[in-house]
């Protein structure tokens, strides 16, 4: 299943939201969404874990918990929308 992991303060780390999850089971992945140009934390990021049963474990354990000094909004991860394609603009 696929967590996602929101309210982070921004000096929370891959290896933070490991630590927080691991207790609830195995991890597959975790991903922190960084800006492009800066690689600053925009806050947010996704837990991937193979077992459903522990993923809802950890989200009813960890979400509003805090987190260097934020409560985590954690929740299963919706699926990305289809976003229009991007073409040249005209004026």
């Amino acid at each position: 299943m696929n967590i996602y992991v929101g309210n982070l303060a921004y000096s929370v780390t891959e290896d933070d939201l490991r630590q927080a999850f691991a207790p609830y089971g195995d991890i597959t992945s975790v991903s922190l969404i960084t800006d492009k140009f800066s690689g600053q934390s925009k806050g947010f990021g996704f837990v991937e874990m193979p077992n459903n049963s522990q993923a809802d474990a950890a989200i009813k354990a960890l979400n509003e918990t805090s987190l260097k000094g934020r409560n985590m909004k954690v929740n299963q991860a919706k699926p990305r929308a289809e976003r229009p394609a991007r073409g040249p603009r005209r004026f």
